[in-house]
């Protein structure tokens, strides 16, 4: 179980400070741009914060839905941040983003333009970068690779 949460995947110097860097800016972004505001505005959304409409999730009240959102934008950035249970951490930001992209925006058109304010692009635009550290894991840079200490290089 440590390994599986706690794996960093590649040590390649080079590669993980670039995996650094993506796992540094986009959690920070999720961190400043989602996350906090939510956490200040939560008195005034928490009614009437979207609920997804479909099974299990449905049963959610907009309050829970709300704090579920919460703890992916805040903890799982931080998570992101640091480098700590890097991919559970990606995996539930990155399901945020489809609930978002796919139910909460549904509706919505693809892509931002003249005249829309609402699309699916923006929760889009942070899932792939999570499906990227998903894939690669936290790197040398990070929280797992001092918790996991495997000398070897890995070759896939």
């Amino acid at each position: 179980m440590k390994k599986f949460l706690f794996d960093c995947g590649t040590r390649d110097p080079n590669s993980a400070s670039g995996i650094f860097a993506l796992r540094f800016m986009l959690g920070a972004m999720m961190l400043f741009g989602h996350g906090i505001p939510k956490l200040m505005a939560f008195g005034k959304i928490k009614d009437g914060f979207p609920v997804p409409d479909f099974f299990p999730l449905s049963f959610m009240s907009p309050p829970v839905s709300l704090l579920a959102a919460l703890f992916a934008e805040v903890v799982c950035s931080i998570c992101l941040i640091l480098g700590v249970a890097t991919r559970p951490a990606a995996f539930l930001l990155g399901f945020t983003m489809v609930v978002a992209a796919f139910n909460i925006h549904g509706a919505s058109p693809w892509f931002i333009g003249p005249g829309v304010s609402a699309a699916k692009e923006p929760a889009l635009l942070y899932l792939v970068p999570m499906i990227a550290i998903i894939f690669t894991g936290a790197g040398l840079w990070s929280f797992d690779a001092k918790i996991i200490k495997d000398p070897r290089r890995r070759r896939w």
